[in-house]
């Protein structure tokens, strides 16, 4: 019969439990982060300043986390390239696909502040939003692509 073992006594909230795991994957979500900052290079000013606006407004990078971890619970060490920087870019890439999506849904749902300060469709317009979105959809592909 199984039995679940407690591996912790202490209860720690979700916050604590989320800084303690930021903490263990720190030197990769600085990756992440320095992996987001080159992709949102583009020739377009305008798209580089609304993507930069809602990716660097804050967040815990919950989802590029989430990723971080998983690779490592699930990594072999039998792996060829297990020094790969695989989870890196798709780490990158969940963030682009959820800012994306926050940038869409506001337009849809027309709202007018996201944590704190005016989205970006109330700052830049709906048109504007919808293309950045895409724009980073389109990044979030050429790292899926690239990283596997």
């Amino acid at each position: 019969m199984n039995n679940v073992i407690p591996l912790k006594k202490e209860s720690l909230s979700f916050e604590r439990q989320i800084t303690e795991l930021t903490e263990l994957c720190k030197e990769d979500l600085i990756s992440v982060n320095t992996l987001i900052l080159e992709k949102l290079d583009s020739n377009a000013p305008l798209v580089q300043e609304v993507a930069k606006y809602l990716i660097l407004s804050g967040g815990k990078r919950l989802r590029p986390l989430l990723t971080l971890s998983s690779y490592y619970i699930t990594k072999s060490k039998n792996l060829k390239n297990n020094n790969s920087m695989n989870h890196i870019g798709l780490a990158a890439a969940v963030e682009f696909i959820h800012t994306a999506t926050l940038l869409h849904d506001d337009v849809i749902d027309e709202s007018r502040q996201r944590r704190g300060k005016p989205t970006a469709n109330e700052k830049w317009e709906n048109k504007t939003s919808v293309l950045v979105g895409d724009f980073l959809f389109s990044r979030a592909f050429q790292l899926m692509t690239k990283y596997g």
